[in-house]
């Protein structure tokens, strides 16, 4: 059995340094999916999340990632990231920084677009749906190169 504690605690530490500020200061953003806001791309708040996300990604010291960014007219930008492996085998890592609208049902101190860190959970809008994800991606590529596997 493998000893997991190094992920972990650099999981962790990248985590709480570096993500968690990421992250609220996304959940800020309301990028909502063009399906709840049909003026999207002129409000421009899709280009301002897809800017710090692809600034974060592009400052990460992975060994030969490439991103591209590509931006379709009438389509939300995505980000393409490939990283090169060991081996043959393709490993395909996907989320979404589109927002679903504010609802109803948040508590007094909570709101979609303030992000609050309370008892290690940070709430707001697209926290945990889906904006993590590239984040959780790059740190899980970052923690495996640290370990050399």
């Amino acid at each position: 059995m493998s000893d997991h504690a190094p992920i972990n605690r650099f999981v962790n530490e990248k985590w709480d340094r570096e993500v968690i500020p990421e992250l609220s200061t996304y959940i800020k953003i309301p990028n909502k999916s063009p399906m709840f806001d049909p003026q999207w791309s002129d409000r421009g708040y899709m280009t301002e999340a897809m800017d710090l996300l692809e600034t974060w990604a592009r400052d990460q010291p992975i060994p030969g990632m490439q991103i591209e960014r590509i931006n379709l007219p009438g389509r939300t930008p995505l980000l393409l990231i490939e990283i090169p492996g060991k081996g043959e085998d393709t490993v395909l890592m996907y989320g979404h920084m589109d927002k679903q609208p504010e609802m109803l049902g948040w508590n007094v101190d909570l709101g979609p677009w303030t992000p609050v860190l309370s008892q290690d959970k940070l709430y707001g809008r697209g926290g945990a749906d889906d904006g993590y994800a590239l984040y959780a991606s790059l740190i899980a590529v970052m923690a495996l190169h640290e370990r050399g596997l």
